[in-house]
């Protein structure tokens, strides 16, 4: 059976202080049956991890098979003299398939042995310390290869007459420490540092040197090699921690000769706190770490070892968590006594002393659950087992959560514990919402009670929620009435128990709520009356919910009053209410009626009103007054001009008069000129109606005013002949700018001259050029040949036996005729084909 062992969380700092208990990463299990045994009478010093099972070498030279459970396995080691060495095992390998081991040992012997079959079994006796040996990683190798380190690195293959080959693949500085293969890639630590061989290219990729311990030698540390994956490396070796990618050499990189193929790139590299026993891969940038702490105990004896899970990035790490084992005579232990296997695809790591083997895996869901909710951190088991499951309910995790949280006085965090997990269980909820009554914090749960007919609680629950809130919270009782669906409780009752509550101090909530619960009832018209008198725009909405329409004709000034916006979303709805009894209404309050109509008139510029508008506009607001007057065509001119008149709008006026045009737009003419003095408006207004009169009194007035000439003669020009502005200028009269204005005028003029007199030559020289082309056209030759055949007689046009000349005609579409073949045709000039005319006569000999 399996032990189970305690495993102490250190925090590494010797504070006195209450520190949080970290949650474990693993849970720990000593192996015993069989193995117990074994190690009271000798002490491992090599071991290797199978997915099936565990093989560990001993002092004595014994090499032992167990399961997992620590029981051992009948197998060919079994035999008790053959595949024993004489000394302590150094090195144990196994194949990928679980069929084949090989050891090594000071005896200078390396065995290869199969567990269960003996045909490819190897004995090799190299009379000298063999420190390590690798089989080959491929699992459709059948051991036909692996590698022994000594003085040199040799690999061992066998031929098919099942003779082994020695292949010396590099030469070793020292001896080789620790060997670790993966694919083509071989790892190798020496007295200097660590290589990798790579068996396709037949070449070593690099030496990466290890910095030397201060007070002691590299060699006296085990190097501890393991591969993550195909092309990572991770090398723990005294106190650093090495991982190392292997990766293709790019083609700027390639192109230099005698350069291997790949490279060894170090990724990150950091130091730990204590010696290193052994390292393998947890997470992406996760490792776990047998440690040997470099401290002593007070007594100089050796401390706990530590397994610790350490988070790398770049060139730092972080140490996740760590725990201190006491492993069977640990204070007698050095750092080489330890190592560490895994099974990398299980998460499980096996921790080896002389005297003890112990079996990290991380702990189970349940286990992490059942920690968690000891130390009251529920929230982290919930999302546990939503996460991975486990045989604790979720919904009691989530019940015992939110008894912790009332106990401390949490409520609203219950409240929305309760929302999150219960769902829509019925008689969890109520069962919970009991828990709340006792607490008085019924107010606490309200905004999470379930409302929905799926999962709709007793009326008498939601009832007392009303009631604690109607005691307690005018407030949160009005939001609750807005918020939940009538259905839920018994309106009457609550409506009784408002009036039996009423309090002055919070009678604009009470009266709301009561305006909803009427509302909510169907007494439509004590729901009005109560927001009509609390001034609460909330009437709006109630009006469009239940189609009020009828009710509000005689209410449309106070309902403007409330809310001018929402009061005309309503009444510009001519399907809701007539616009004739919103204007009845309001011819009360003129400033309502002109937001009404102003409003309309956007809506619908057609409407009847548009007459009143112009006296409102000239009102309230006379600067839409123009714009409607140019835009709107429904209004009495004459009245709209009498307005403007009385209020002296100048503008507007010159506009009316202009539309009426004849006499009036002179009289508007001498409005701009007189009373708004803008000689600019008023040549534009010349060049908008464009009448010899208006012009002739815009002269006339210029004259008058000597200021002004000069920007008559700049407006005029293209309208009327400036000459008759000249002409008028008086013998002597001093004239501003006039100078500057008679050279722009002339300018102008010969401008368009020499635009005028240029077009005529661009025209002329086009006309000349295309009649050219027209007489050449007409000179050009036209080819006949005896291909030709006249269309009349379908003769050819050219007779060689003809002795008497025969004269042809021929058209521009190219038809030929003889000219016999059509008689009196010619004198119309047009082909009898096509009656296309323009005719060539030849004559032929």
């Amino acid at each position: 059976m399996a032990e189970k062992l305690p495993a102490n969380s250190d925090s590494g700092t010797d504070s006195t202080e209450e520190e949080e208990e970290v949650e474990p990463k693993f849970k720990y299990q000593r192996i015993a049956n069989d193995l117990k045994n074994i190690l009271n009478a000798d002490v491992v010093t090599c071991t290797a991890v199978h997915s099936k099972f565990l093989i560990f070498g001993t002092f004595r030279g014994r090499v032992y098979l167990l399961d997992h459970q620590g029981n051992s396995v009948e197998s060919n080691l079994s035999s008790t003299e053959q595949h024993t060495h004489k000394v302590a095992v150094n090195q144990v390998d196994v194949d990928p398939k679980g069929e084949y081991v090989a050891t090594c040992s000071d005896d200078g012997k390396v065995n290869i042995t199969g567990l269960f079959s003996c045909e490819n079994n190897q004995n090799l006796s190299f009379g000298k310390c063999i420190k390590v040996v690798a089989l080959d990683p491929d699992p459709k190798s059948r051991v036909r290869r692996f590698i022994v380190g000594e003085d040199k690195l040799t690999l061992y293959e066998r031929n098919l007459l099942k003779k082994l080959k020695p292949t010396e693949l590099c030469a070793v500085e020292g001896s080789v420490l620790s060997i670790c293969w993966q694919g083509n890639f071989v790892a190798w630590a020496s007295h200097l540092g660590v290589r990798v061989y790579d068996l396709s290219e037949k070449c070593s990729l690099g030496l990466m040197k290890w910095e030397v311990p201060s007070q002691a030698r590299l060699e006296n540390f085990r190097c501890h090699l393991r591969w993550s994956n195909e092309h990572t490396l991770l090398i723990g070796w005294v106190d650093t921690i090495r991982i190392c990618v292997i990766r293709k050499r790019n083609g700027i990189e390639a192109a230099s000769s005698n350069l291997p193929g790949y490279v060894v790139d170090p990724v990150s590299t950091f130091q730990t706190t204590f010696y290193i026993c052994g390292l393998a891969p947890l997470a992406s940038n996760q490792l776990v770490v047998l440690g040997y702490r470099k401290e002593r105990s007070a007594t100089y004896k050796a401390l706990r070892p530590v397994l610790c899970v350490i988070e790398y990035k770049m060139n730092s790490s972080e140490e996740i968590c760590t725990d201190s084992l006491t492993l069977r005579g640990f204070e007698e232990y050095t750092v080489n006594d330890y190592s560490l296997g895994c099974i990398i695809e299980e998460n499980r790591y096996f921790i080896v002393a002389p005297k003890d083997i112990v079996v990290a895996s991380l702990i189970e869901t349940d286990d992490r659950v059942e920690w968690l909710i000891k130390h009251s951190k529920f929230e982290e088991a919930i999302d546990l087992i939503s996460t991975h499951g486990g045989s604790l309910p979720i919904l009691s995790v989530a019940r015992l959560y939110i008894n912790h949280l009332l106990t401390l006085k949490q409520y609203e965090d219950a409240a929305k514990l309760c929302l999150r997990m219960l769902g829509n269980n019925k008689a969890l909820w109520e069962e919970e919402v009991f828990k709340f009554v006792k607490c008085q914090q019924l107010r606490s749960v309200s905004a999470y009670l379930p409302t929905s007919e799926d999962c709709k609680l007793d009326p008498h629950v939601y009832e007392m929620v009303l009631y604690e809130f109607l005691k307690f919270d005018a407030k949160g009782f009005l939001n609750l009435i807005k918020e939940w669906p009538p259905q839920l409780y018994d309106g009457l009752a609550v409506i009784n128990a408002i009036h039996d509550n009423f309090r002055k101090q919070n009678a604009n909530e009470l009266l709301e709520s009561l305006a909803l619960l009427y509302s909510y009832q169907g007494d439509f018209e004590s729901a009005l009356r109560m927001y009509l008198k609390l001034q609460n725009k909330d009437v709006f909405e109630l009006i469009r919910r239940y189609e009020l329409y009828d009710v509000i004709s005689k209410l449309i000034i106070p309902l403007i009053h409330l809310d001018r916006d929402r009061a005309f979303k309503i009444l510009l709805d001519k399907k809701k209410i007539k616009p004739e009894v919103v204007v009845q209404q309001l011819e009360q309050n003129q400033e309502y009626l002109y937001w009404f109509l102003d409003e309309l008139h956007k809506i619908n510029s057609s409407n009847v009103f548009q007459r009143k508008l112009v006296e409102l506009y000239a009102k309230y607001d006379r600067s839409k007054l123009l714009p409607f007057l140019r835009r709107s065509k429904e209004y009495v001119i004459q009245d709209a001009l009498a307005i403007c008149k009385r209020e002296g709008f100048y503008p507007e006026m010159v506009y009316l008069l202009g539309c009426m045009g004849g006499v009036e737009a002179v009289e508007a003419l001498n409005i701009i000129i007189h009373s708004i003095s803008d000689i600019e408006m008023a040549i534009e207004f010349c060049k908008e109606h464009n009448d010899n009169d208006l012009w002739n009194v815009l002269i006339d007035e210029s004259i008058k005013q000597p200021e002004i000439v000069t920007k008559v003669l700049d407006g005029i020009v293209d309208y009327v002949n400036p000459e008759i502005v000249v002409s008028k200028i008086k013998l002597g009269q001093t004239i501003p700018n006039l100078r500057e204005s008679v050279i722009k005028m002339l300018w102008h003029y010969n401008s368009q001259k020499e635009v005028l007199c240029t077009s005529h030559e661009i025209q002329l020289d086009d006309y000349f050029d295309s009649h050219s082309e027209v007489v050449a056209f007409r000179r050009r030759a036209q080819h006949v040949s005896y291909d030709h055949h006249c269309p009349q007689c379908h003769r050819p046009v050219l007779m060689k036996s003809t002795s008497h000349r025969n004269g042809l005609v021929a058209f521009k579409c190219g038809h030929i005729y003889h000219q016999l073949c059509i008689p009196g045709s010619t004198t119309s000039g047009q082909c009898g084909e096509c009656n296309m005319g323009n005719s060539d006569r030849s004559e032929e000999e």
